[in-house]
């Protein structure tokens, strides 16, 4: 039966040493896309993989690769990224000043442009980009570590941002990283999530529900 949701699982949760068996694992769970989290150490707690990696990993499988840059001034690296094979690139409203300049580069590269928002920045902090995004990140954890619990209260922002897509015939999708797993899942749906990201409850088979 096809779920009634797109699933993204996290690169961030799989074996780091293995990470072509992660790939055959989402494709044999059907997964609609790889997302992989690039951290730097500023921007979040964490250092994960740059576009070398990415670069390595495009030629193992043909499902879109959502990057979602978790750094301190993403328009320096985008190119980078770009390069390296990501279809959906997403970066935080909260770490660039020229967002739409940056919207407009990553969409020239003939890649879909995404914003992600942290759980303590509001939705209205994206209005002036909601037209021009293929993907809103809502994220419900504070990003930087895998397996955290899910702050419930920021499934509002999905609502929000459904009903603000709704009333302006607007075509990005929403989607939820953080915490989603089998008890969390109902409410990530009812909220009106398109995409899934999970991690951990993916790869421990958490999500198997």
């Amino acid at each position: 039966m096809k779920r009634p949701y797109l699933l993204a699982p996290s690169l961030l949760s799989a074996d780091f040493a293995h990470l072509g068996r992660a790939i055959e694992q989402i494709e044999q769970k059907s997964g609609d896309m790889i997302h992989i989290d690039v951290m730097d150490g500023h921007f979040v707690p964490n250092l994960t993989i740059g576009p070398p990696v990415i670069a390595a990993l495009r030629g193992l499988t043909k499902l879109p690769f959502d990057v979602h840059l978790m750094m301190t001034n993403p328009a320096e690296m985008a190119d980078s990224f770009l390069e390296a094979g990501a279809d959906y690139l997403t970066f935080h409203v909260e770490a660039e000043v020229h967002a739409h300049r940056l919207i407009e580069r990553i969409r020239e590269a003939g890649c879909k442009p995404g914003i992600s928002l942290v759980p303590s920045t509001p939705v209205a902090a994206l209005s002036e980009l909601l037209p021009f995004v293929d993907l809103v990140l809502v994220m419900t954890v504070n990003p930087g570590f895998g397996g955290q619990t899910m702050i419930a209260s920021c499934l509002e922002k999905v609502q929000e941002l459904k009903k603000i897509k709704q009333e302006n015939d607007f075509s990005y999708i929403v989607s939820v990283d953080g915490g989603v797993n089998c008890e969390t899942l109902p409410s990530v749906l009812a909220a009106g999530t398109d995409l899934v990201v999970s991690g951990s409850a993916f790869f421990t088979g958490e999500l198997d529900c």
